[in-house]
């Protein structure tokens, strides 16, 4: 993020890049820096005869060279937008010779979504020299809320712990989905809003009281009656709550669980730090390992695999997957 906020603080600043290679598995960061060039570089004027996108899959490498080596039109520059330029991976390497020595008067955005070229060769090495080369890495998990947190401070919002817990259930580590929703809620509420579960709920249509937020947390108080209550409600909903997801984020739970069982300090800060969560979070894990000690976890955890073969298909017979979970919920709990 602070690469990003650097390149964009660059060009606002007027010391822009002949080349600017974007790449990598998230492209959330690739099209913030694509789109804040096409929409900045150059003034709305100036934008019919000197801003072109051409597309990966359409264009080859000659046509690229071809329209970057031409001159601005009544302008001091012109820019050249590659999108899905993925779709050029056997032959992007030919871009190479042009990078050695750009058009000064282009800027070259090249959008390499999902994928990395490869940093041993010739034109990495050479954009490296000539322009910009930033790499947008995927987040893991229990990097996203904190993400989430980070990304509404600087636009004068906030978000509860469990908030942003149900949005990365909800939407998984696409920070792009999880970016429009966002600007949904930014859209109704206004700035100064902490965003709440209620929030998450009434726009977004997350339930706040039956999701896997709240039944990873029953399981661990072994609150049975609230566990069968949401796992019912997911068999009644089972296109909204798929059972691969719930299986993976409880394996990740009781794994998770595992390691805390493991930790000879138990300071709060050193647990956050050691299972990579969110210090409100901590005391849910004490609370577990109260209820589920560690020859249980590791019994549980080798159901958890079990339940997430049959999930897929696997020896079940065609049992419903609510009928699945069901008897994983007894397994656990019993």
């Amino acid at each position: 993020m602070e690469d990003v906020k650097q390149i964009v603080a660059d060009i606002k600043k007027g010391d822009i890049k002949p080349i600017y290679l974007l790449m990598g598995e998230e492209p959330y960061y690739i099209d913030a820096i694509s789109n804040f060039i096409e929409n900045n570089v150059l003034a709305e004027e100036e934008k019919g005869f000197n801003q072109m996108v051409l597309y990966g899959r359409d264009a080859s490498v000659d046509d690229i060279v071809s329209n970057a080596k031409r001159y601005p039109m009544m302008a001091e520059r012109q820019v050249l937008i590659i999108k899905e330029a993925q779709d050029l991976s056997r032959t992007i390497e030919k871009l190479a010779i042009y990078a050695e020595n750009p058009q000064p008067t282009t800027v070259l955005v090249v959008n390499y979504k999902y994928k990395k070229i490869d940093k041993r060769k010739a034109l990495y090495k050479t954009i490296k020299k000539t322009g910009v080369v930033y790499e947008s890495k995927k987040l893991y998990e229990n990097q996203v809320a904190d993400w989430i947190r980070r990304v509404l401070s600087g636009q004068k919002y906030a978000i509860t712990p469990k908030a942003s817990q149900m949005l990365v259930e909800f939407l998984g580590t696409d920070l792009s989905k999880i970016n429009n929703e966002l600007e949904k809620l930014k859209i109704i509420l206004p700035e100064g809003t902490q965003f709440t579960p209620e929030h998450i709920e009434e726009n977004i249509g997350i339930s706040k009281d039956y999701n896997n937020f709240e039944l990873r947390k029953a399981i661990g108080e072994r609150d049975s009656v609230k566990a069968f209550k949401i796992i019912n409600y997911f068999a009644d909903n089972p296109k909204d709550n798929p059972m691969v997801v719930t299986v993976s984020l409880l394996f990740n739970f009781f794994s998770q669980l595992l390691h805390f069982h493991g930790l000879h300090d138990k300071n709060p800060r050193n647990v956050a730090s050691a299972l990579k969560i969110n210090p409100y979070f901590v005391n849910e894990y004490v609370a577990a390992a109260r209820n589920y000690p560690m020859k249980k976890v590791s019994a549980i955890v080798a159901t958890l695999r079990e339940f997430d073969v049959k999930g897929k298909g696997v020896n079940s017979n065609a049992v419903p997957q609510g009928d699945l979970l069901k008897e994983l919920l007894v397994n656990i709990l019993r």
